[in-house]
């Protein structure tokens, strides 16, 4: 146990991929021996423990580096479940000691060429660079704000190099003619209806065309999932791609545990390229919720919100992450997922406006079965300043059974189900009339959602149950009438 970060396990530091001088090995050494034991260090090489209230975001199973992920709870990881949430721990020190403005600064991804080596020596050039007298009289003003504005110009260019240029403000996007059909309609204040296709698990087709071609009338959108819960099907892009032949409007899901940096890159012109216009970035589920053999658990690549920053630059800069240009930039419109009951809400929508100051356009998030709760996320969301910035579309799934109720409720991270609901469907299996309250309590969910300031839409995930989609959407009054 390490005396600053809480629930530390032992996880062995990183190794340098490279031969290193000797003084920096000795340096290394020094290092490791004093962050150890007191912050559970593993040797990234790119510390941050003064952005996350000295708590190692790196003792994440994930390696998320940014904020929580959708399954946050005060309780336990649900990676690893002997542990903390390490993030929500973050946050709540955060707050405690009125910090929790530096946790909105969009950090980069891990540069691999640093990792198992020092973190002191860029430090120690920067600050020499400054030099000795000026830092000194920087820290001893009595002006407001010259010891931390002192401490920043040294720490802040060596956590943000570059190629990355992190901050914690808005940017706002460059273009101003919607790029897709999504877009357009929530732009011109529609309220929105998209629907989620589970992608085929084989190569077979043809359901996931029946279900472009049913589900394409009723709604603006239709979105692919990108393997949830870590169980491989067809790629979101390729599902994509089938459906705007059909002519319905995709939105790609990303999910970001699959996906290096370079992939990402190259993945997304690609879509770009072949119409993909609607694009929604996530951390992704874990390898532990998909069947064995597990892949890779104890750090990702890039998390959902790195990839918003990557991709707003690409498009609105025309930059690869390397500072290459893009002579013909992609075109796309860039969507995040928001999980208003993964923990403390104030907490949530923290980490929401980190989103979209990094890119997300639009939100869609996990299951909302509780309208009233839904109000306190929205609050918190408003004071930040951020509805105005965004369009949120509330994420519904109908209830088929009691069993699958009882199953989201405990063991899918971020979803709660409230009591009430766990009871209605608990009398209608007894009466033998399961889905058909489980489409009651949808339509009025939908009559309560829909009247809410600051949401846009609904995003209906049927999970293998598309065919109620037509019948939810008519007879909730949301049908998609006219063409803009």
């Amino acid at each position: 146990m390490s005396v600053f970060t809480p629930g530390r396990r032992f996880q062995p530091p990183f190794m340098p991929f490279k031969r290193v001088p000797f003084k920096k090995r000795v340096l290394a050494k020094i290092e490791i021996a004093i962050k150890g034991p007191l912050f559970g260090c593993r040797m990234c090489g790119n510390c941050l423990l003064q952005e996350t209230a000295f708590i190692c975001p790196m003792e994440c199973p994930k390696g998320l580096r940014n904020g929580p992920c959708g399954g946050s709870t005060p309780e336990k990881c649900y990676v690893d479940e002997s542990r903390p949430c390490i993030w929500y721990k973050i946050y709540e020190r955060s707050f405690q000691l009125g910090r929790e403005a530096l946790l909105l600064e969009v950090l980069p991804p891990l540069d691999w060429d640093k990792t198992g080596t020092d973190a002191w020596s860029d430090v120690f050039i920067k600050a020499k660079n400054i030099g000795v007298t000026n830092i000194i009289s920087g820290l001893t003003k009595r002006e407001a704000g010259s010891a931390s504005n002192t401490l920043d110009s040294i720490f802040r260019p060596v956590r943000q190099p570059d190629w990355w240029q992190g901050d914690s403000l808005y940017h706002a996007p460059k273009y101003t003619q919607p790029v897709s059909e999504l877009e357009r309609r929530l732009k011109a204040g529609k309220f929105v209806v998209a629907a989620e296709i589970a992608p085929p698990a084989s190569m077979n087709t043809d359901k996931l065309n029946q279900n472009i071609e049913m589900l394409k009338p009723y709604v603006t959108s239709l979105n692919f999932t990108d393997s949830p819960s870590a169980i491989p099907r067809m790629s979101s892009w390729a599902c994509s791609k089938f459906a705007i032949d059909l002519g319905a409007d995709p939105v790609m899901q990303i999910a970001a545990r699959d996906r290096t940096r370079v992939g990402l890159q190259s993945e997304v012109m690609g879509a770009a390229a072949l119409g993909v216009r609607n694009m929604l970035c996530l951390t992704g589920d874990s390898m532990v919720l998909g069947p064995a053999p597990h892949g890779r658990m104890d750090i990702v690549d890039l998390d959902g919100i790195q990839m918003l920053w990557i991709l707003r630059r690409m498009r609105d800069e025309g930059k690869y992450l390397d500072g290459r240009e893009i002579k013909t930039p992609p075109q796309y419109f860039l969507g995040a997922a928001a999980s208003p009951f993964a923990s403390n809400m104030k907490f949530q929508a923290l980490r929401e406006e980190k989103k979209v100051n990094a890119g997300a356009q639009f939100f869609q998030t996990n299951v909302v079965l509780d309208a009233e709760a839904l109000d306190e996320w929205l609050n918190e969301i408003a004071k930040r300043n951020i509805l105005n910035k965004v369009y949120i579309m509330i994420g519904i799934t109908p209830l088929k059974s009691y069993k699958t109720a009882a199953y989201m409720n405990s063991k899918i991270p971020g979803v709660f189900v409230p009591e009430k609901i766990l009871k209605r469907m608990e009398i209608a299996k007894e009466k033998g009339n399961e889905q058909e309250e489980g489409v009651q309590i949808t339509l009025e969910l939908i009559e309560k959602i829909k009247v809410k300031q600051g949401v846009h839409g609904i995003h209906l995930m049927a999970v293998g149950w598309e065919e109620i989609v037509p019948r939810i959407v008519k007879e909730a009054g949301l049908e998609k009438r006219e063409t803009l």
